[in-house]
């Protein structure tokens, strides 16, 4: 055990601001404790051989599972199996995400990805062959066999999908068929990270600067409109002159996943999609329509930037501009642990407690270092405890970040250690809920503690940007979906031009009247790498409203809220996503969540309005 010494991480950080340490340069307390997992590489070698070696016993079992003492010990086999072999992923991904530069964590997370689809195809069989007897004969036995009553939600969720699981032939060939179907996303994940070569833009001091995607994202936000347009219409004409190889790869993509649903006799793909969290189709088209039908806010938020930028017209470039300075202050990351601990005081003193306790005890790698993962994410090993990765840089952006990823980790803490491992993981339809409570609440406490009017205009623009990108920009993505996939199925082609085409019709029906379309924004479906795991994006949007309804809730409810709330996070995959959120006090399958959100908005942008009338024309 090691305690976390604020004073020695944060004066490094701070006496290196504009130099990149090496890996082995970061205080030891300031970097997640990957040895809770392995203590060392021999551990994990000794793993990796134990699983390797275990998974020809599953042929053992195979035509067995008519026996309930067999199905039991398969069950059990599995989830032991799919334990060792996420904690041994974790170790090799993780320990590559701190040095990408290192060929042996490549290697390793290579030998353990392999792993994985040795593991799939070994267990190919066991639902084919479990769908394969009498319904009432396998509820039986899930009823009178105690070692098989936590696989009670399983075995109803595999009957539920019946009809979509294959033959064990079938389902093992599905399962070595696997790499195949992910070839258009690694060539997209390929052309985009290494083949692809933007030219030199204009920087923020007049001068040319090598553009890259993530330099592009800081580009973009320039309070110079020059460096901005520069840096949009480099960016995309890169991207329109593989515009066809861009569209070929989405296009397989899809085809893909039609082959896929079809397989599995599922009437769409957007069925086959929504079917593994049993959403029903309502719930999608909902999300569009609820957003469709309060579209004129974010109209008037576009034609607000327009005068507030003090613009002639207003281009798709101008959309990210902000139109309050960035914040003075900065936050280290102890005053950023302070900021979020004061903010989640609705979360109760039991999340807390073990909020803090997971921040002293290695869950989380602060800061950024040569070869390391940009951005942020958390990640649940099931029997250790959640890892969090930042590349914390002292920006409120960083705070809010930290905040997010948090509440993933406590999700996950509090499912892995209230369920068993088979009903553990949420779904991805609630992964974004409990992340985006705790971005709601630090936002809602940064309004309430705002020191003056300008800082109080910031986080209202926060607010604005965050509905903007989370809520709208998400949808009108969801809609996009929804046109070319159900285009491909009526087996129309997919060429750049038709693809082109939905997406300038689309930015103009959410944009309005005032955005001017220029001609580079057609090609924007082609960076879009959500796109390559279809359906994914809309849950963004559904996440951020249970979580600003939940957030109102915890505010105002108190205990009652506070205890529904904990119960949802502990609740793992124990059930569908519908009815753990209706337990929680939001019910998804109404438009209620998106319409509470949308208000919200529009009352914010009512005040953002009118404290930027009374400012100063200096200050505006």
């Amino acid at each position: 055990m090691h305690k976390f010494h604020p004073n020695l991480a944060a004066d490094l950080k701070n006496s290196t601001e504009n130099i990149v340490l090496n890996r082995d340069e970061i205080a030891a307390d300031a970097k997640w404790r990957l040895s809770d997992i392995y203590t060392d590489r021999n551990s994990f070698e000794a793993a990796y051989s134990s699983v390797k070696k275990s998974l020809p016993t599953f042929a053992d079992l195979k035509g067995k599972l008519q026996d309930a003492a067999s199905l039991a010990a398969c069950l059990q086999q599995r989830d032991c199996t799919s334990i060792q072999i996420s904690s041994l992923f974790a170790y090799a991904r993780m320990h590559r995400d701190t040095d990408n530069a290192s060929s042996d964590y490549q290697a390793l997370t290579a030998r353990t990805t392999s792993l994985l689809s040795e593991a799939a195809a070994a267990q190919s069989f066991i639902e084919p062959e479990l769908l394969n007897l009498e319904p009432e004969k396998l509820q039986e036995m899930v009823e009178k066999t105690p070692t098989l009553a936590k696989y009670q939600f399983f075995i109803a969720n595999l009957l539920r999908q019946k009809k979509h699981i294959l033959s064990p032939a079938e389902e093992q060939l599905l399962a070595q068929a696997s790499e195949i179907c992910q070839a258009p996303a690694n060539i997209f994940t390929i052309l985009t990270n290494a083949d692809l070569k933007f030219p030199e833009t204009l920087s923020e001091s007049g001068e040319n600067t090598p553009l890259t995607e993530g330099r592009y994202n800081q580009l973009i936000r320039s309070q110079k409109r020059p460096v901005r347009q520069a840096a949009f219409q480099k960016l995309f004409h890169t991207y329109a002159s593989f515009r066809n190889s861009f569209a070929t790869a989405y296009s397989s993509q899809i085809q893909s996943a039609i082959f896929q649903a079809r397989a599995r006799k599922y009437p769409s793909t957007l069925a086959a999609a929504l079917d593994e969290s049993n959403i029903p189709l309502s719930v999608y088209d909902n999300v569009i329509s609820t957003v469709r039908s309060h579209i004129a806010p974010l109209h008037r938020y576009v034609a607000l930037k327009k005068k507030a930028l003090q613009l002639p017209d207003i281009h798709m470039y101008d959309l990210y501009t902000p139109l309050t300075p960035e914040l003075s202050r900065k936050f280290s990351y102890q005053e950023g642990l302070t900021l979020v601990r004061n903010a989640l005081q609705p979360l109760g003193p039991d999340y807390l407690t073990d909020l803090n306790a997971g921040i002293k005890n290695g869950w989380i790698d602060i800061y950024e270092n040569k070869g390391k993962r940009n951005g942020a994410y958390s990640w649940g090993v099931y029997g250790v405890h959640p890892f969090v990765l930042l590349n914390y840089d002292n920006q409120y952006n960083a705070v809010s970040t930290l905040a997010h990823e948090l509440g993933h980790a406590m999700h996950s803490f509090y499912s892995n250690e209230s369920q068993e491992y088979i009903n553990s993981s949420y779904t991805i339809f609630c992964a974004e809920v409990a992340s985006t409570t705790n971005e709601n609440l630090l936002l809602d406490h940064m309004l309430h503690h705002a020191e003056n009017q300008q800082e109080r205009l910031y986080f209202l623009n926060q607010y604005l940007e965050q509905v903007r990108s989370t809520v709208y920009r998400q949808v009108l993505f969801a809609e996009f979906e929804k046109t070319v996939h159900a285009k491909a199925e009526r087996q129309e082609a997919l060429t750049a031009d038709a693809l082109e085409k939905i997406w300038l019709e689309l930015n103009r029906g959410y944009y309005g009247e005032d955005i001017l379309l220029d001609d580079e924004i057609k090609i924007e479906w082609a960076r879009i790498p959500h796109f390559y795991r279809p359906f994914y994006v809309y849950q963004y949007a559904t996440g951020y409203a249970a979580a600003t309804a939940l957030a109102d809730r915890l505010q105002h409810s108190g205990g009652t809220a506070q205890q529904a709330y904990r119960q949802y996070l502990q609740s793992g995959g124990s059930d569908y996503s519908l009815p753990l959120l209706k337990k929680a006090g939001v019910d998804m399958t109404t438009a209620q969540p998106l319409e509470i959100t949308l208000q919200k908005f529009t009352s914010r942008l009512n005040e953002f309005e009118e404290l930027l009338n009374q400012l100063p024309k200096a200050d505006k």
